[in-house]
């Protein structure tokens, strides 16, 4: 490394330059998000921006955040709701929060987790009430979003959900059999979303039966996971060499990757950090799929899913030595490399897709013939975005930076010559895990902005008691400089954003009355010969009682009925309303039933009437003037 690429890439030589503007880092951090929104005195080629100048960028860049009344966002941003175990909807650049999608939680709100519909998607796995969702990514048709599906995995209970954007509602979910944990999350690009790639992160035992507990045995391993994107049924699974952490793909179709920062299969830290090296397993796609075409794969426990067989000396995996404790995988928008973030190694690893086929042919001997570079770049590189411009911007943790430099210029430096490939370091408050820029995970990266999700936020708000929410930045990345402005608080370790084209996104206003969304609810009403839009009835059989009425602002369909004590009770309600904005919802009083049901939405709650006596409801989201007054009562008779 040549002594201006040193200085460039050291934080010490930028904190002694903000010393000399009279700007200490707590006093620079401490500021208001637009004086922070600055470049600020970090070394950028050289030279560092006085206040004045740092005050002209920040007043440019703050008129490109504000949406005014009667204006739009740019883009939609899908957030990872981490332990709330939802998604959420943010306006960029205005980091307006839009809506909360629950997917893995139970939702009072919308009912999710409550309603049959929701309970009937979720499967078995409703029986969880907690998630860890990590990783939201769009749907793709040649290397492009969408706008019809949007993904995300829960790492507390190893399961993966698919959201439908026209709706905005999770509409399928699977538990991956065979694992536990999943955690990175990536979609096949190329020519469309057929897979989605789910890394299972833990090794265990097989069969996992208690009968050893050694991770070391042949057959204790953990697997890559292809989930078939439009039935949300298992396509395949990998065995794995060590475990796994982050995964992408490729831009052809034919690879995916993943970093794997536990080679040693160990079980502890010290265990895990004894190689130098771990690996990206880079894995063949089209050999795969030959592979279980020809029937050359097991299957494992009760599951039909065809496994086979990815260790060392596979012909389906090569494993590509990267340093060390690899954490991010990233592809970059001009599909040329896989970059792999080396977390306790300064460096990232460029691995050329375009090597890959020699690698597979075994025309390239030594996998690490496939490293166009390894740059070095600061304490703590977890995850790289792009720009479309050539740039890449890699999060250091440890530095508390976004670092900016310049992919074919780190492989010049790697092949020998004298060239700075970092171009900028910016602070951010603190240390950020994931980085995302505007459409870069796709082939249109358009390289305007950036969100640093960093994980602490200390003295950036106002104090909340020993839990502190973390911080979501936003940057300017439209011009030579980054330039943050915005900060703003956010709970419950968000993880990991998306951001895509308003125009990629079309919802529907209300529900079409066909839609799959409640079609088993449709089919039940059927049944017992309801017409839904029209008809308000109980039906009884036993000690299950079925109430059908509809809604329509500002009065249920039935006002009363009555059951007995210990009776199962099933209301479902149609809103017949045709006017976006007039959402209904259904609470009965101490019976924990909540639900939404919006214009021409059905729903179903069913819950126990345990409790004798008259018991109300009403509707929870207001809906018209009378709104207070759109009530009914349950009467329930002692047993």
């Amino acid at each position: 490394m040549s002594d201006k690429e040193s200085k460039n890439s050291n934080p010490k030589s930028a904190a002694e330059q903000q010393e000399k503007l009279g700007l200490s880092r707590r006093g620079f951090l401490g500021a208001s998000a637009i004086t922070g929104a600055a470049v600020a005195a970090t070394a950028l080629g050289g030279t560092v921006m006085t206040r004045e100048s740092w005050a002209a960028a920040v007043s440019e860049s703050k008129t490109k955040i504000h949406v005014g009344p009667g204006e739009l966002d740019d883009y939609y941003g899908f957030w990872s709701g981490g332990h709330q175990g939802e998604v959420r909807v943010v306006g960029v650049p205005s980091m307006r929060e839009l809506m909360r999608i629950p997917v893995f939680n139970v939702d009072s709100a919308t009912g999710w987790g409550l309603t049959n519909e929701s309970k009937h998607i979720m499967g078995e796995s409703a029986k969880f009430q907690n998630g860890d969702c990590h990783h939201p990514h769009i749907s793709m048709t040649d290397g492009k979003y969408d706008g019809k599906y949007l993904f995300i995995n829960d790492k507390a209970n190893s399961r993966v959900a698919r959201i439908r954007l026209d709706i905005m509602k999770c509409d399928k979910m699977i538990t991956v059999p065979n694992v536990q944990a999943i955690h990175g999350l990536r979609l096949q690009k190329v020519p469309y979303t057929k897979y989605v790639f789910a890394n299972a992160e833990f090794v265990i035992p097989h069969p996992n039966d208690g009968s050893t507990f050694d991770l070391q045995d042949k057959n204790s391993y953990t697997m890559f996971n292809a989930i078939d994107a439009e039935t949300m049924e298992m396509a395949f699974q990998v065995i794995v060499d060590g475990n796994l952490d982050n995964t992408d793909a490729d831009y052809t179709g034919k690879y995916a990757a993943a970093t794997c920062y536990n080679s040693e299969k160990a079980y502890d830290i010290g265990g895990m950090m004894r190689n130098e090296r771990d690996w990206v397993v880079v894995f063949n796609i089209q050999r795969i799929e030959a592979a279980i075409k020809a029937g050359k794969f097991t299957t494992l426990g009760d599951s039909k899913t065809p496994v086979v067989d990815g260790r060392e000396g596979s012909l389906l995996t090569r494993y590509i030595p990267v340093p060390k404790n690899p954490h991010g995988c990233n592809t970059s928008s001009d599909g040329k490399y896989f970059i792999a973030n080396g977390k306790l190694s300064p460096t990232v690893s460029m691995i050329e897709i375009a090597k890959l086929d020699d690698l597979f042919d075994d025309k390239l001997k030594d996998p690490r013939d496939t490293i166009a570079a390894e740059p070095e770049l600061g304490l703590g590189p977890l995850h790289t975005t792009f720009d479309g411009r050539g740039n890449a911007y890699t999060t250091l943790f440890i530095d508390s930076q976004v670092v900016k430099w310049n992919m074919a210029e780190a492989v010049r430096a790697y092949k020998g010559e004298k060239v700075n490939y970092i171009k900028q370091k910016l602070d951010v408050h603190y240390n950020p895990g994931h980085i995302h820029a505007s459409l870069c995970e796709t082939s249109e990266a358009d390289g305007k902005w950036l969100i640093a999700l960093s994980k602490f936020s200390k003295d950036r708000f106002l104090p909340t008691g020993p839990l502190h929410p973390e911080n979501d930045q936003l940057i300017d990345i439209s011009g030579d400089e980054m330039k943050l402005v915005h900060d703003g608080p956010t709970f419950a370790e968000p993880h990991d954003c998306t951001m895509a084209r308003r125009d990629q996104i079309k919802t529907r206003k209300i529900w079409d009355r066909n839609d799959p969304f409640f079609a088993p609810t449709v089919e039940r009403a059927k049944k017992d010969g309801i017409n839904l839009e029209a008809d308000n009835k109980v039906i009884r059989e036993g000690n299950k009682v079925r109430v059908y009425m509809t809604s329509m602002a500002p009065a249920f369909g039935l006002t009363e009925f009555n059951v007995n004590q210990g009776d199962e009770v099933t209301v479902t309600i149609t809103n017949i309303d045709q006017i976006e904005d007039v959402s209904h919802g259904f609470v009965m009083v101490n019976h924990g039933a909540s639900m939404e049901i919006s214009p021409q939405q059905t729903s179903s709650i069913t819950f126990i009437a345990d409790k004798p006596g008259l018991h109300w409801y009403y509707c929870s989201w207001f809906c018209h003037a009378l709104h207070m007054e759109m009530v009914g009562r349950m009467m329930v008779k002692p047993a």
